[in-house]
């Protein structure tokens, strides 16, 4: 069984809006990706942690720093084949005071790592959803403010440029779910079926290219030692 890395923050951790609680498997985006792998021969591994950034220290809690993780969960879920990357949400946080380049190319600095570890590992960036208006109202969450929401909506073209600067794949949470009613920050059910199309179609692609590249591969392996 091949494996699919999902590292993410709340919304691949599948937390409910409005709810300390978390998603069933079955109902979150990962669950519903792996069942569409598997017939392909491989499986999802989740990584989602609520509070998750690219590269920022959360002064609160400790361990949200993700690019100090991820070669840790490289190494500990070896043999990886394809990573799906989606964090950003949580460096629109007012604290960090990161515009949309610079929370990029924070992703980007995963994405390095994910290839100086393995260039032979796919990768698939993805934006997050957007951020709901008026995420920062009492009653939802004031570690935001207009200007995050504003930032929100600009990661999408910034995620897009580093996806070609770095040659992996790339997609936008945000053309498929959105913010739900209650939370205005996090996806709910419906939000996680809809991802999950979508993610799926494009994983799905990337499996096929991926499989026949290696096919061809080892064919010219085959020709090779037949000559020899």
């Amino acid at each position: 069984m091949k494996n699919i890395l999902c590292f993410g923050d709340s919304n691949t951790y599948g937390l409910i809006p409005g709810v300390n609680g978390r998603y069933e498997w079955g109902v979150r985006w990962t669950s519903l990706l792996d069942r569409r792998v598997r017939k392909l021969g491989y499986r999802v591994v989740e990584e989602g942690l609520c509070g998750r950034t690219s590269v920022f220290e959360d002064a609160v809690r400790k361990g949200r720093k993700g690019i100090d993780w991820l070669p840790i969960l490289l190494e500990a879920h070896s043999p990886i084949d394809i990573v799906v990357i989606m964090l950003g949400t949580n460096d629109c946080k007012t604290y960090y005071g990161a515009d949309a380049e610079q929370i990029a190319s924070g992703v980007e600095a995963l994405v390095k790592v994910v290839q100086e570890y393995d260039p032979n590992i796919e990768v698939l960036v993805a934006s997050p959803i957007e951020l709901g208006d008026k995420v920062w109202e009492d009653g939802y969450d004031p570690e935001f403010n207009a200007r995050s929401v504003e930032v929100s909506r600009q990661l999408p073209a910034a995620y897009r440029a580093v996806a070609g600067r770095r040659c992996v794949q790339y997609i936008a949470a945000s053309d498929y779910a959105q913010p739900s009613d209650t939370d205005r920050e996090h996806m709910n059910a419906e939000g996680h079926r809809r991802f999950a199309q979508g993610i799926g179609n494009k994983i799905e692609q990337m499996i096929w290219h991926r499989e026949q590249r290696l096919e061809h591969k080892r064919l010219e392996l085959g020709e090779w030692r037949s000559v020899s």
